[in-house]
């Protein structure tokens, strides 16, 4: 394929109304392939028989132009986009697939789809746990996985069945955090600027396989609409990657898989070659490097943000200084009434009048669940510029984290540290609102990663509260995959045996609701917090209507009292357990503490194993 303009290859390839999709691929290469029925037309799975395995696929389906004829086609939003019930087929199919023939059966995935789908019938059903558990199931399913990006890879939707021991992507394909007109519409306020939202997100094979994101690129055919030459290079790239993986045990692709995940966001390199690249090469590529044109940045959260402007979420309206009054903003869903400044801080911001909860920063949620003077900061330090090379940090993402100098006590948007919560000792992961809308981002996951080698290392069990707009969308890809990190970092803390509390606060949105912060063993959450991974704005922006009474915390722990009634639905996901208000949260969690110990929830040592010689 010819070298093209990204814009081109995103508007004449990828996009492309006839290009092949996963049926196209499917029909050409498993002559065999049995289908199952799906609950609707985005998600094709099925099996079959390929070089004497027997292949379990997984497909995402965008329509083709004759399933958009009729005016009833048109208006499903969802097209190409898998349900929470789709997504529930799918763990049905990993947990059958855990009983057949490990050795002699493969998972293949092909992605093709602009994201999850964002209704609010699948956040009623807990979409964004679906996809934590689906990724945490492909990091530990004892099964040899491929996947392949055929068309387009969009957020988490596309995340949930990527995450495979073996990751291609067609060459003029693109996978990325989110779809660029919505990065364009999030970041400049203008879904037309394709362009500058492309040259952000990086969304190309090349790119990806530089981040260690899909492992082998695919060569397209001249005609984007070839099927036939499509489908015979998917052929060739699965037969050898099904080779390539049958000479590998399952075990250590597992520890690979794992390995992998610890290692996403962490691109900077050390040693005297990179030392000369950074003080020659890079200052030279610099002196003649131009910037995309009109670029002029507005603060943002992420793609997944929640429906106001960091600058107006959860804000606080203050009187005269001298009457140390504060208003409760009518406009944010609070009474409006005026209330004394020092009676909205003894009560953690929520209003003493009405109940409305704003934004409450770090410092506050450390003083709410923490033993006074007990918590101590971990890894303060840690910065973007520790962990990407200096190419991956644009310009205009400098403009946006300087931005934020001032509005935290902290540097990131996540705080993690060591604490006692009514003496019990544990480790602590606290999101930072205040800080770049608590957005996930590579120093978020790491920082995620490292709390847990160190609970691990003490035998602690972790707390982790969400305060969360989503994924940091400066950070391209990388930022989408701090959700795979963090999830593979609570699987490690679970293997040890150590409890995990998950606090749901509001806003608890996109990435992290997706990931770590859905798989706590017991999720609580404050009163009317917005928990759903797309926000309300992105919602009505792509033409859902939206409820939010119906996807705030009260409503969804209703919701979750039904999940028992319908495990064949929902599997592992419990939903939330609890609803506790800020002033009662720090016993909440105490409470659960004491039932882990009362329990005796650590794990016994491992004893040598004594060999005793003859007599």
């Amino acid at each position: 394929m010819a070298k093209m303009d990204l814009v081109e290859l995103f508007t004449k390839r990828t996009r492309h109304p006839f290009r092949p999709r996963a049926s196209d691929i499917i029909s050409r290469l498993f002559p065999s392939f049995e289908q199952l029925e799906t609950p609707g037309g985005s998600l094709i799975a099925g099996t079959c028989s390929f070089m004497d395995k027997q292949l379990i696929v997984i497909a995402q389906q965008k329509p083709k132009p004759e399933n958009l004829k009729s005016s009833e086609d048109l208006k499903k939003l969802n097209y190409g986009m898998l349900t929470a019930e789709d997504h529930s087929l799918i763990l049905t199919l990993l947990k059958k697939a855990r009983t057949l023939d490990t050795e002699n059966t493969v998972i293949f995935c092909i992605v093709d789809t602009y994201g999850a789908d964002i209704s609010m019938e699948s956040a009623q059903r807990f979409q964004a746990f679906f996809i934590a558990h689906l990724i945490k199931e492909f990091l530990t399913i004892p099964i040899r996985t491929v996947s392949l990006v055929l068309g387009e890879g969009g957020s988490g939707g596309a995340l949930a069945i990527q995450v495979t021991d073996i990751r291609a992507q067609m060459e003029d394909a693109l996978y990325a955090t989110a779809p660029p007109e919505s990065m364009a519409a999030i970041v400049f306020r203008d879904a037309t600027r394709i362009r500058d939202a492309l040259m952000i997100l990086k969304p190309t094979a090349r790119d990806l396989k530089k981040l260690d994101v899909i492992d082998r690129i695919i060569p397209a055919p001249k005609d984007v609409a070839n099927a036939n030459e499509f489908a015979e290079n998917v052929r060739l790239f699965l037969t050898k990657a099904i080779k390539d993986l049958s000479r590998v045990r399952i075990k250590k692709l597992i520890n690979k898989r794992e390995i992998r995940a610890q290692k996403y966001g962490v691109n900077k390199g050390s040693g005297t070659l990179y030392d000369i690249r950074r003080y020659i090469e890079t200052p030279i590529k610099k002196a003649f490097r131009k910037p995309p044109p009109d670029i002029k940045i507005i603060q943002h959260i992420s793609a997944d943000q929640v429906g106001d402007d960091y600058d107006g979420y959860g804000e606080i309206q203050h009187g005269d200084a001298g009457e140390e009054l504060v208003e409760c903003s009518a406009a944010k869903g609070g009474c409006g009434g005026l209330i004394l400044l020092k009676d909205l801080l003894d009560n953690f911001n929520v209003c003493p009048k009405c109940g409305h909860s704003h934004i409450l920063g770090a410092s506050g949620w450390i003083d709410c669940l923490a033993d006074t003077g007990s918590f101590h900061e971990l890894y303060r330090n840690l910065t973007v510029n520790q962990l990407l090379e200096e190419d991956d940090i644009t310009d205009y993402y400098r403009d946006f984290l300087a931005k934020q100098e001032g509005r935290s006590n902290f540097k990131e948007s996540l705080v993690v540290g060591t604490a006692r919560i009514h003496h019990f000792q544990v480790a602590m992961a606290i999101g930072s609102f205040n800080c770049c809308g608590g957005s996930m981002g590579v120093v978020f996951g790491e920082k995620f990663r490292r709390l847990v080698d160190f609970a691990i290392e003490e035998h602690l069990p972790l707390i982790s509260l969400c305060c969360s707009g989503g994924a940091r969308l400066y950070e391209g890809i990388a930022a989408l995959m701090q959700m795979v990190k963090t999830i593979e970092s609570v699987n490690r803390l679970k293997k040890q045996g150590l409890p995990y509390i998950s606090i749901l606060t509001d806003p608890s949105t996109g990435g992290a609701i997706a990931s770590y912060a859905a798989l706590g063993d017991v999720i609580i959450a404050e009163p009317r917090a917005l928990v759903i991974f797309a926000g309300p704005r992105v919602m009505e922006s792509r033409g859902f209507k939206v409820d939010e009474k119906l996807i705030r915390s009260d409503y969804l722990h209703q919701l979750s009292d039904d999940i028992y009634d319908h495990l064949e639905l929902f599997h592992d996901i419990r939903g939330i357990q609890e609803i506790c208000e800020r002033k009662n949260m720090k016993l909440a969690v105490a409470k659960y503490l004491e039932l882990y110990t009362r329990t005796n929830y650590r794990l016994p040592k491992k004893h040598k194993k004594i060999i005793f010689s003859g007599a």
